[in-house]
């Protein structure tokens, strides 16, 4: 496949289902810690007993089993509602069928929490709101035994063989134990380069509002999970990963963004094959490649070749991602404390439907711009413990809840009552105090222990 023959392929995979009218439909997925309450690791066997009483009870109905036969994936054909474990069956994640009013995905939200939780409970063992499982160092970090997982694993492991290209982290397991909340919002055409262009200006203040996943000796880090996928081999092509650090003027930019993109695994006659990450351009430019693949007992190489359904494998996990869907999904948000679990999809479908009123404010703004930083570095530096004296905090405030009530007119605008999900945030705002400010503030003086997080941040 040459140049020409790629871009077509990108944009009828990419940009064509954009070009259709826009929806007020939201998708939301949540990915929750589950931690041992004796300070053990997580009972796999608990776990599997917990699926079978939730497929009992709620009757999902399609079922995904592992190599040992224990369901990690269910879903409801109704309402396109799924229960699975993401990566590991130390984090249980719940993904939602999409609706236009999410009020409706917090009724069943809360129904599925709470069933999951007493059962848990039961137990000796709880969900939390954290975007790091707090016994990450306890529990056994191995991978749900499947094709995908163990070709996912085994291709971050691989790291070491590239020496010092990025500096790279130790943790490839990291997947195990990181945990999003994450929203995907429809997005027409017209609107796409704007959208992609105005969230990236706002992942800075984000991370001010939404920083769960603490990290380091003395949690230096507040938001851990951007370094874990950076400084992992997704992020050995920076284009795979992070902000874009650029802004684009037309679609035909973003087209040709995504071919600078690599992709690392393809499959065939249902094995994942792996390789190293390459280039879009170089890999449908090659006549073949060498990959290796698991055959049940050890890896054996592969000479394959490239096809044009390909490009379904290409894994983006850039912070705002445009997807297959005609969708963005917004990548970058720590779970969040389960009390205040519809705030980060609230803001987002908020300001989406408010868009240029929130590019106006982030083009003409002075508060965090203009000071020298991009986007990029300014999200690494709020990502800190402590913030740079170069900014003043009253004004980063002011400026967060300036946002913040874009976000609620837009939302006014949806008309489904949905702002209500926002009031959490305004006191984060207003205090600069995000979830993982405040519990280190709490660890570090003492005042509360892990065992307080765990229980405060996953109470319902």
């Amino acid at each position: 496949m040459n140049v020409q023959e790629l871009e077509e392929a990108i944009y009828e995979r990419y940009i064509n289902p954009t070009k259709r009218k826009r929806t007020r439909r939201v998708g939301l997925e949540f990915e929750f810690p589950i931690v041992n309450q004796h300070s053990k690791p997580v009972d796999f066997g608990v776990v599997h007993r917990l699926t079978d009483d939730f497929i009992r009870r709620f009757g999902f109905a399609s079922l995904e089993r592992d190599d040992d036969g224990y369901i990690y994936s269910a879903l409801d054909d109704k309402t396109g509602d799924g229960l699975s474990y993401d990566c590991s069956y130390n984090t249980l994640e719940f993904s939602f069928g999409v609706e236009e009013d999410m009020g409706q995905l917090d009724e069943r939200f809360r129904l599925y929490y709470s069933f999951v939780q007493d059962n848990l409970q039961r137990n000796h063992h709880t969900l939390t709101g954290m975007g790091i499982n707090p016994h990450y160092q306890i529990n056994q970090n191995i991978p749900v035994s499947s094709e995908r997982y163990r070709m996912l694993l085994h291709h971050l492991s691989s790291y070491p063989s590239y020496g010092q290209k990025i500096p790279f982290h130790h943790h490839p397991n990291f997947g195990m134990f990181s945990c999003a909340s994450q929203i995907q919002m429809d997005v027409q055409e017209n609107m796409l380069v704007e959208t992609l262009n105005t969230f990236t200006k706002l992942e800075p203040l984000k991370t001010l509002l939404l920083a769960n996943s603490p990290w380091g000796k003395h949690y230096e880090t507040l938001c851990s999970r951007d370094g874990f996928w950076k400084n992992s081999l997704h992020g050995l092509n920076r284009h795979n990963v992070d902000i874009y650090d650029l802004q684009f003027e037309s679609v035909d930019e973003i087209v040709a963004y995504i071919q600078s993109m690599s992709i690392y695994c393809v499959e065939r006659e249902g094995k994942y094959i792996n390789f190293p990450p390459t280039k879009l351009t170089d890999y449908f430019a090659a006549d073949q490649l060498t990959g290796e693949y698991f055959d049940g007992e050890t890896y054996q190489s592969v000479t394959f070749h490239p096809e044009r359904s390909d490009l379904h494998y290409l894994r983006s996990f850039k912070f705002e991602d445009l997807t297959f869907r005609g969708t963005v999904e917004f990548r970058s948000v720590c779970e969040q404390p389960v009390s205040e679990i519809m705030a980060s999809g609230a803001l987002h479908a908020g300001l989406i439907e408010n868009l240029h009123s929130l590019t106006e404010k982030l083009d003409s703004d002075h508060v965090i711009y203009h000071k020298g930083y991009n986007p990029s570095e300014l999200r690494h530096l709020f990502n800190q413990r402590e913030l740079p004296d170069i900014f003043d905090r009253k004004e980063i405030s002011g400026l967060l809840l300036d946002v913040l009530r874009i976000a609620e007119d837009g939302l006014r605008r949806r008309g489904f009552g949905e702002e209500r999900f926002l009031q959490p945030l305004y006191p984060r705002a207003e205090q600069l105090l995000s979830p993982a400010r405040q519990m280190v503030d709490g660890l570090l003086s003492h005042e509360k222990t892990m065992d307080d997080y765990i229980a405060e941040f996953g109470r319902l």
